[in-house]
C-alpha cells in the first residue's frame, strides 16, 4: 500500500463520511434496541443536535438522519466534482485498524499527561463512569453515539467552524488551528458537567476530558472526521468492555 496516497485519500471528506456512515447506522439501530429498558437514553450531543433541529421544525429520527445523510451526500458530491477521489475498499479496513490503534494509545497517553499536569495519580476515563456501569449493550450503544455525535458537534462544527472563522478573519492557519483545538477541547470537557446526566465537577476528570478533547480535536484536524469518530467510539467501547470484567 502506498502510505502517502492512503493518508491523502483517507483525509478527504469522501472517505471520512463513508467511513462514519456505518457508525451512525449502528448507533441508531442500537438506540432503538435499548430505548425501552434504558428510558430512551441517548448521547447528550445527539440530544442537543436534535433539539437544535427541532427548533427549526425538524422532528424525529427519520428527519434528523435524513438531514445528516443529505448533508453528507452534498459534501461528497461537491468534493468529487472538484477532484475525483478514488474509492478503494481496502482503505476502509486500514482506517478501522488505524482508529483502533489510536483508541488503545490515547487512554494511556492522556492519563499520563493528566498525571503530569496535576502531579498526582490519575485513574480516570474520558467517558467512563456511568456508561461502564450500564448493561453491556447500553454502554456500547452510547459509546457509538459519543463517537459519531460528539465528534460531529465538537470537532466538525465547533473545531472546524472556529478554524474557518479565524482563517477567514486573516489569522494564520497554524494559529487558527491551535486556538480552535484548545477552545473546542475546553467546551467539550465542560459539556460533560451540564444537564440531567452531568458528571460531578472534579479537577481530575475535567483535566482528563480537556486533554482528551485536545487529542480528538488534533486527530480530527490531521486525519478527518471519520477516523476521529471511530477512534472516540472504539475508545469508549474498550472502556465499557473493561468495566464488565
Amino acid at each position: 500500500m502506498d502510505m502517502q496516497r492512503y493518508f491523502e485519500n483517507t483525509r478527504t471528506h469522501t472517505y471520512s463520511l463513508l467511513f462514519a456512515l456505518p457508525l451512525l447506522v449502528l448507533y441508531e439501530i442500537g438506540a432503538v434496541m435499548i430505548a425501552g429498558r434504558a428510558g430512551g437514553m441517548r448521547n447528550g450531543a445527539d440530544v442537543l443536535l436534535r433539539t437544535l433541529l427541532a427548533a427549526g421544525g425538524l422532528h424525529g429520527t427519520l428527519a434528523f438522519t435524513a438531514v445528516l445523510a443529505l448533508g453528507a451526500a452534498v459534501i461528497v458530491a461537491l468534493e468529487q466534482k472538484r477532484r475525483r477521489v478514488p474509492i478503494r475498499t481496502g482503505y476502509f479496513a486500514a482506517m478501522l485498524a488505524e482508529s483502533a490503534a489510536y483508541a488503545v494509545l490515547f487512554g494511556g497517553l492522556i492519563a499520563a499527561a493528566t498525571q503530569v499536569v496535576l502531579g498526582g495519580v490519575v485513574r480516570m476515563a474520558a467517558d467512563g463512569g456511568s456508561i461502564t456501569r450500564l448493561p453491556l449493550l447500553d454502554g456500547v450503544v452510547l459509546s457509538l453515539g459519543a463517537g459519531i455525535y460528539e465528534e460531529l458537534l465538537f470537532r466538525v462544527l465547533l473545531t472546524g467552524g472556529l478554524f474557518a472563522l479565524l482563517a477567514a478573519a486573516g489569522v494564520r492557519r497554524a494559529t487558527a488551528g491551535v486556538v480552535a483545538v484548545v477552545v473546542s477541547a475546553f467546551i467539550f470537557s465542560a459539556f460533560h458537567y451540564v444537564g440531567p446526566y452531568a458528571y460531578p465537577l472534579e479537577v481530575n476528570s475535567f483535566t482528563f476530558r480537556f486533554l482528551a478533547g485536545l487529542a480528538f480535536s488534533a486527530l480530527y484536524m490531521l486525519r478527518g472526521f471519520g477516523v476521529a469518530a471511530w477512534t472516540h467510539a472504539l475508545y469508549d467501547v474498550f472502556l465499557v468492555l473493561a468495566g464488565q470484567g
